[in-house]
């Protein structure tokens, strides 16, 4: 069984009034915890980090399959995803699962 979720997360340059807040949606495992969630967002590509390392990840929630569906659908229009996606080609687009 997956888990679905809703992340909030800032690219650009944060602390300098430059930054851009995105949602992005997910479908993991049921085996990971909402930290795990955290720490695999932190690392995905263009998501910056703010003073003193901490991520730039602004929410973090859990979500139904519909929901899910509908994000999906708002990321694919979102313009400034579709330019970090063709700096970052994701093979797997709807599936990040660790």
């Amino acid at each position: 069984m997956d888990e679905y979720w809703k992340v909030v997360c800032s690219y650009g340059h944060v602390g300098r009034s430059n930054e851009i807040s995105v949602s992005r949606y997910l479908v993991t495992s049921k085996k990971l915890r909402s930290i795990d969630v955290y720490d695999l967002v932190s690392s995905m590509p263009g998501v910056k980090k703010s003073r003193g390392g901490i991520s730039a990840v602004r929410k973090l929630e859990q979500i139904s399959y519909d929901e899910y569906l509908l994000g999906k659908e708002e990321e694919r229009e979102n313009l400034y995803l579709q330019k970090l996606m063709s700096f970052y080609p994701n093979p797997d687009k709807e599936r990040i699962i660790a």
